[in-house]
């Protein structure tokens, strides 16, 4: 695989505190590393602005969509320093892209965008995603049932870079083991499913609700899914809380839920 995605989630950004889990993500950062100088190009799709800018300011509710915008603005200041110095100290650049669903649904600013990813990833550049929360203020779920190039949730958005941007795979990493056939929260028989080879709406509808502290849950884990295998790539959603899990998953060990590209119809 040439080209991946490798989305982080909030929950696995940062301990639970709520600080950042420096250890974990200097751990991301070094895997990484190695995957860039080793010939592949990384994408990182990165969640967690809003939590880092709750903690920053010592606010609990955000529920006012404003007071939300600011949290995201400052939350992703942090995000991006911690980043640029971690892959600094493996001598690699990283750059801010904020994103919002008109980046995709508009024409010329996807051409743009695509041009752009390019040239940066042929750089040696690792692109570090976010949708921009300081500026979309529109709910977008309506919007999104009609036009599946809208997002409301980084796992989305991820699922949207991957196959607009002809990646091979994305790596979602959540604080989950992968998808089970039943919920494990309720189920202690649950069992972890490893390989999914389509999509079905069986598939889907073993999805749960948003995480806590995130936007997403395995409901938007399984339409991310969806997307990415029916532009032919292949995605994995794998335990992030995993001592080496990106060294893992790329040398083979058989780690979360491998989702296979190409046969969704």
């Amino acid at each position: 695989m040439k080209r991946i995605v490798i989305k982080l989630g909030t929950n696995i950004l940062r301990s639970k505190d709520g600080n950042v889990s420096l250890p974990r993500v200097f751990s991301f950062i070094e895997d990484i590393s190695q995957l860039v100088k080793s010939g592949k190009e990384v994408i990182i799709v990165t969640s967690g602005a809003v939590g880092l800018g709750k903690k920053r300011l010592e606010i609990e509710n955000t529920d006012n969509t404003v007071l939300k915008q600011a949290c995201a603005a400052i939350g992703q200041s942090k995000l991006m320093s911690i980043y640029e110095g971690g892959f600094d100290s493996y001598g690699l650049t990283c750059a801010q892209v904020l994103l919002t669903e008109e980046d995709f649904t508009v024409a010329e600013r996807y051409s743009t965008l695509r041009a752009t990813m390019n040239k940066l990833l042929e750089l040696g550049v690792i692109p570090v995603i976010n949708q921009n929360d300081t500026v979309c203020v529109k709910e977008l779920a309506p919007l999104c049932k009609s036009n599946p190039r809208c997002f409301s949730d980084n796992d989305k958005l991820s699922a949207l870079v991957t196959s607009q941007l002809g990646a091979d795979m994305l790596l979602i990493l959540s604080d989950v083991d992968g998808l089970f056939d039943a919920n494990p929260k309720d189920n202690p028989n649950a069992k972890k499913i490893d390989v999914v080879d389509v999509v079905t709406d069986e598939i889907l509808a073993l999805g749960a609700g948003a995480s806590e502290g995130g936007r997403g849950g395995m409901k938007t884990k399984l339409e991310a899914a969806k997307i990415v295998t029916t532009a032919g790539a292949q995605m994995m959603i794998a335990n992030g809380t995993e001592p080496s899990v990106i060294k893992r998953v790329f040398s083979g060990e058989t780690l979360g839920t491998r989702f296979l590209g190409g046969k969704n119809v």
